[in-house]
């Protein structure tokens, strides 16, 4: 037979973190998840991340600041010969065109992302509903030692409503129709 004391202290442990070997067990998942994302990431979407980091970076703003400068310089200098002369076109048209291509490889990056979140999220509103259930039962137990102690809780509207059980489908209609 379960001791329900003993069940109800191991679901407190984990839901604060203090069973460790769940809060692994958690991390873990999550980051496994990622790594079988991340495995099956084709070429482009790799090249795309790698890019993207690069490109987010200091480095690459102060080769940039770099090169516009230098640009600059050699088409005001009087030592130099002018190939792109002031108003700067193709200065202009290049970086114009770098923007287009960082911004694709982003949205790239972005859209590898979104859909291991999508998949993330789904997992973070199973784990929430299976937590649901379990405090449920918990609470459940813990009003059947409060009747067994003579302590009446009938009474409290507020425990009802913990012990009603969730339903799932009438949630997930409410929050369709809040995102219309």
């Amino acid at each position: 037979m379960i001791n329900p004391l003993h069940t109800i202290s191991g679901l407190v442990g984990v839901l604060t973190g203090a069973d460790k070997s769940s809060k692994n067990k958690r991390e873990q998942i999550l980051k496994t998840l990622k790594a079988r994302a991340n495995q099956k990431r084709n070429i482009y979407q790799r090249i795309a991340d790698t890019l993207t980091a690069s490109f987010g970076s200091f480095t690459f703003l102060a080769l940039n600041v770099l090169f516009f400068i230098s640009w600059i310089y050699l088409n005001t200098s009087k030592h130099f010969a002018h190939f792109d002369p002031y108003p700067f076109n193709f200065l202009t048209m290049s970086v114009s065109l770098e923007a287009i291509v960082l911004s694709i490889f982003v949205l790239m990056s972005q859209n590898s992302s979104s859909k291991v979140d999508d998949v993330r999220e789904e997992l973070h509103l199973q784990i929430n509903l299976i937590a649901e259930k379990e405090i449920t039962k918990a609470l459940s137990l813990i009003v059947k030692i409060a009747e067994k102690q003579g302590i009446d809780v009938r009474s409290d509207k507020e425990l009802a409503g913990f012990l009603a059980p969730l339903q799932e489908t009438r949630l997930e209609v409410n929050i369709s129709n809040e995102m219309r």
